[in-house]
């Protein structure tokens, strides 16, 4: 089997319908998103932003 890692840019306002677009348009199978953690200090205490997903996917093979 083969697998194709894809990097996929996060924005707060628009994660979900860029997030719905992509995997649609994938024609494999998702096999494992990991999403990338950058740690932010913020006046209220520190928190963490998700600035990028890393999206497995399965390629499916031809038929021949």
């Amino acid at each position: 089997m083969k697998y194709k890692v894809h990097r996929l840019e996060i924005k707060a306002k628009s994660a979900q319908d860029t997030l719905d677009t992509f995997i649609n348009s994938l024609a494999g199978d998702v096999i494992s998103m990991v999403p990338i953690v950058n740690p932010t200090f913020r006046p209220m205490g520190a928190t963490s932003i998700t600035s990028q997903l890393l999206i497995v996917e399965q390629i499916k093979k031809a038929v021949d």
